[in-house]
This record gives C-alpha cells, sequence and structure tokens, in this order.
C-alpha cells in the first residue's frame, strides 16, 4: 500500500440517532443532539461516524423504511440540521458516513403507493410483484428474516409483493434499470451534500431470482443465525435465491462508479449471507465494487480465540487485496458485552475487546455505547418497540436492548438523555456506567478507549499492516501486525483466569494503550484475565 486511504484501518463510530441524545424533549434522539455531542465523539479519536436512519419514515423498523431517500424525518430535524452536522463534523476533522438502505422502501414511499394501484401504472414494475400458484398461495416458499412468508396479498393488483423484512418494506425490483438509476440518484443527492462514505444497508439483498425457485431446506444442525434466532423460520432454508444473486456485482460497479467522482468518499457494505466471508472477499474484489465490507462474522455469542483466528484468517485468505471491516456489536444484536461477557461482565473485558477490535487487519466498526462497556439492557415485554422482537417473544427479545439510549449521567430516569420520557427505558445498570461518572474514573473504560484510539493512531502496523496469526495456548489470540518499518506482537487473553505463553526471545513491551498488569520476565509473559499485551523487537 503506497498510501493508505483515510477509511483504511479507520475508527467509525456508529450513532444510532434515537438514542444519542435529545435535544427537544420528546424522547428521541436527534441530530442537533449528535452535533451536541460533537466534542465527546471528537474525544474518542474516532476517525468517522456512521449514522443510521433519520430519513423521513413511518418507523415501523425505525427508519430502516424509508417513505422519502431525499428529506429528514421531523422528530430527527431537518436538512438544515443535516448540513450543520457535516459543517460541525468536518471542523472535527470527522468524516460523515450515512446509512443507505435501498434493496426496500416504506409501504409509505411514493413508489409503493403508486405500484400497487394497479398492473400497468408507472412504476407497476418497480417492486417485486407476483402472481399467485393455482391454489392462491405465495408464489415460492421464501421466508421473511422477521418471520413468517415472504410474500403479502395485494388485493388491488391481485398479486404479491416481496418483503425479506416486514410486510411494510416492499423489495425493490433491481431488475428493473430504471430503478437501478433512480437509486444511483437518490445515493448522489447525499454525495452533493457533501457526506464521506455510505453505510450500505442489506446490500445482497438487491436483487432475487427471477425464476422465483424455491430455496432449499437447511438441515437442523445448521440452522446457525447470523443475526437472527436459530429457531426463526427464516433459518430453516439455505437463502439461495432471495438474495446474494450474481447480478448484484453489476449493480456494486455502476455504484462505485458513481463514488469515484466523488473522491475521497466510501462504500461500506453490510453482507448477511449464507458465506458471508466469500460475499466480502467477492463484493470488495478488484477496487471496483465496495470499498470495504463488514459482515455479522462477529456479531455471535462464539467467544474464543480459535474462532476469531479463524475467522479472520478465513477472510484474509479470500479477500486478495480487498479491504476488510470488523464489527462486534451493532443496533441488530445483544450488545457485546453480555453475549461475551455474561450477566456481570467486567471492565477489563470491555477493554481488552475495544482493544482487540481495533488490533485486527482492516477498519473497525464501533457502536455506541462500546465506549462505556454497556451490557444488554433487560426491557419488559410491555415495553418492547422492535416488532422483530415482539413477534419472537419470549425465545428472541429482540433489538430494544441494545438500542436504549446513551446515559450521559447517573441522575433520573432520563440520564441526561432527554428532558422527557425516553423512547426506550434507561436501566439501573446503565445509570451506573454512565459518561459523566466514568469521566472523572482515569481507569475507567471510557478513558481507556479514548487513551487505546489515539494511541493505535500513532501504530501504523495496527491502522494498515499485515496480520500473522501464532500458535497459542487455549483461548489466547496471538498475532503478528506488520507495516513497513514497524512489526508488533499482539496477544489477548481471552479467559478470565491469568495464563502465560512463551515468547521469542528480545521482545521489549510497549506501553501508551492503557492496558495493564501484563508481565514480561525474558520469554516468559504473563496475561491477567482479559489482559492484553503490545510489544516489538528485532526478531518478530
Amino acid at each position: 500500500m503506497s498510501k493508505p486511504l483515510w477509511w483504511q484501518g479507520a475508527v467509525i463510530y456508529q450513532i444510532y440517532p434515537r438514542s444519542l441524545n435529545d435535544t427537544n424533549g420528546d424522547g428521541i434522539g436527534d441530530i442537533p443532539g449528535i452535533i451536541e455531542k460533537m466534542d465527546y465523539i471528537a474525544s474518542l479519536g474516532v476517525d468517522a461516524i456512521w449514522v443510521s436512519p433519520f430519513f423521513k419514515s413511518p418507523m415501523k423498523d425505525f427508519g430502516y423504511d424509508i417513505s422519502d431517500y431525499r428529506d429528514i424525518d421531523p422528530q430527527f430535524g431537518t436538512l438544515d440540521d443535516f448540513d450543520t452536522l457535516i459543517e460541525t463534523a468536518h471542523r472535527a476533522n470527522i468524516k460523515v458516513i450515512i446509512d443507505q438502505v435501498i434493496s426496500h422502501t416504506s409501504d409509505q414511499h411514493d413508489w409503493f403507493l403508486q405500484s400497487r394501484q394497479s398492473r400497468d401504472n408507472d412504476k407497476a414494475d418497480w417492486y417485486v410483484w407476483a402472481d399467485p400458484q393455482a391454489d392462491g398461495t405465495p408464489p415460492n416458499n421464501w421466508m421473511s428474516l422477521f418471520g413468517g412468508v415472504a410474500w403479502e396479498w395485494e388485493p388491488r393488483r391481485e398479486q404479491y409483493y416481496l418483503h425479506n423484512f416486514l410486510s411494510s418494506q416492499p423489495d425493490l425490483n433491481f431488475h428493473n434499470p430504471a430503478v437501478r438509476q433512480q437509486i444511483l440518484d437518490e445515493v448522489e443527492f447525499w454525495l452533493q451534500r457533501g457526506v464521506d462514505g455510505l453505510r450500505l444497508d442489506a446490500i445482497n439483498f438487491c436483487f432475487h431470482d427471477q425464476q422465483l425457485r424455491n430455496n432449499p431446506a437447511k438441515p437442523p444442525e445448521k440452522r446457525q443465525g447470523r443475526g437472527f434466532s436459530e429457531d426463526n423460520p427464516y433459518a430453516f432454508q439455505y437463502h439461495y435465491y432471495n438474495n446474494t444473486r450474481p447480478e448484484n456485482l453489476g449493480f456494486l460497479e455502476d455504484l462505485r462508479a458513481l463514488l469515484n467522482r466523488y473522491p475521497g468518499t466510501v462504500s461500506l457494505g453490510e453482507i448477511s449471507a449464507e458465506d458471508s466471508l466469500a460475499t466480502m472477499a467477492e463484493y470488495t474484489q478488484g477496487d471496483k465494487r465496495l470499498h470495504t465490507a463488514y459482515s455479522f462474522e462477529l456479531l455471535v455469542d462464539d467467544f474464543s480465540a480459535d474462532y476469531i483466528r479463524s475467522t479472520v484468517s478465513t477472510l484474509e485468505q479470500r479477500i486478495q487485496g480487498g479491504w476488510p471491516c470488523w464489527a462486534v456489536g451493532n443496533h441488530d444484536v445483544a450488545r457485546v458485552m453480555s453475549r461475551w461477557g455474561g450477566p456481570n461482565p467486567s471492565a477489563d473485558l470491555a477493554k481488552m475487546v475495544n482493544a482487540m477490535l481495533g488490533s485486527l487487519k482492516g477498519s473497525l466498526c464501533s457502536y455506541q455505547g462500546e465506549e462505556l462497556g454497556l451490557p444488554e439492557a433487560d426491557i419488559p415485554f410491555e415495553q418492547l418497540q422492535d416488532p422483530y422482537g415482539i413477534t419472537f417473544w419470549p425465545n428472541f427479545k429482540g433489538r430494544d436492548g441494545c438500542r436504549t439510549p446513551i446515559p450521559w449521567n447517573p441522575s433520573g430516569a432520563e440520564a441526561g438523555f432527554s428532558t422527557g420520557t425516553p423512547w426506550l427505558p434507561i436501566t439501573d445498570a446503565h445509570r451506573n456506567l454512565s459518561v459523566e461518572q466514568q469521566d472523572r474514573d482515569p481507569g475507567s473504560v471510557l478513558n481507556h478507549y479514548r487513551q487505546f484510539m489515539h494511541w493505535r493512531r500513532e501504530q501504523p502496523a495496527l491502522r494498515w499492516g499485515d496480520i500473522e496469526f501464532l500458535d497459542a495456548p487455549d483461548n489466547v489470540l496471538l498475532f503478528i501486525r506488520r507495516h513497513q518499518q514497524q512489526t508488533l506482537l499482539v496477544a489477548f487473553n481471552l479467559n478470565d483466569h491469568a495464563c502465560q505463553l512463551a515468547l521469542p526471545e528480545g521482545i521489549d513491551a510497549l506501553c501508551g494503550h492503557g492496558i495493564e498488569g501484563a508481565e514480561l520476565a525474558q520469554t516468559t509473559l504473563r496475561l491477567p484475565a482479559h489482559g492484553a499485551f503490545y510489544g516489538q523487537g528485532a526478531n518478530l
């Protein structure tokens, strides 16, 4: 790599705007709230923010059901507010990436309202419509990720329409050239407004099999969900025909050509496929498709060195020059502290996980609240907002537990988030981890996050280097990062007990990253529970 681009090795801080900061007292976070907290965000040492959807929407899926791609939903603010957000972020040297949800719209979008009226209007072929089978049942066996069949009957047309998610999220027909061009125009609206990049939601869902072939059944032992529960009927199929179709590659190249006209912009794809690592490699291949991509492979319950090593190594073998992005949490899965730390996760675990994510090869997405070490919030059924959780309760409680508002201070039910009643409750466990309290504690997860991310900026091997995994004792992750003149040896103890391992001769410990407790005596390294070590030496 001759000269890394800004997004290569970048720390991207995901903002779920409903839950960051509410400035008007309606209990819902907003764009002025993000602006108000820009100094805090800058203090974290991140390079960019990814802002989850703020577009006009009936909010059936909290913004991922867009009814107008070019307008701000009033509960979040105005276009002028968004312009101010970009200006404020850029003054703080922070890039702005926005969500683009292009595989589907809301059923309240003008395009769909017209399309559903008849089979011969101007938008008749803008969505995926199909006739029923002879007995009136849906065209095939495709299932919705959010529960039930992926087809909804429309009496006006006497046809079914496809929805891979909620029935209020009809899928666009990307086989129609007019749809593809229109979506590129919607994207360009925001590029012209000055955004630095796009996070592309469910980007492998744009195209469907035009023959509408049935998905084959998946054996019970292979029903391993990535971002969805294994008892969800969606997990009962191989999804060969309702997503990740080969035609999508051509569209990604058209999208990349558009981005190339806006130098410095980046595309970050969300991938959830049958083989997500293979799809990540394919979608970032050849510097002509996506710039980078991430998947749900580390957003799982499996917290082991073997799994992490295998996942990262497999992608390295496949990606061939593409650039990965890693995440251990987002707005769709239980918070990583609860997934990997159980009911009482420690501050040391939170520090180690944040450092580990920042030490893997690639860029990283860090979800708001991970800098505080927030666990999953326990939301009672009567306070659930997520339709996904309401449908699958009690086996799967949905996504509300990771979406609760950020606790800014420990006082009051609102914890400094709002002067009104928050849209989701703030738990006592979160109030005790508030920004105000952690700010005052030099040893807090928050202050470690700041120290580590600022230190990482000065380590070219961590930002841009190659990665080579080494053998290590059970549940210890050990690898080397190399970039030009810098070589680092990195170790993480994923155990809740201390361990020791042998290192090559001549290794010296590096300081400044903020994780204490590792002890190096000649060639023997002792790592405390959830400890970490960074070293360098001529023998690496």
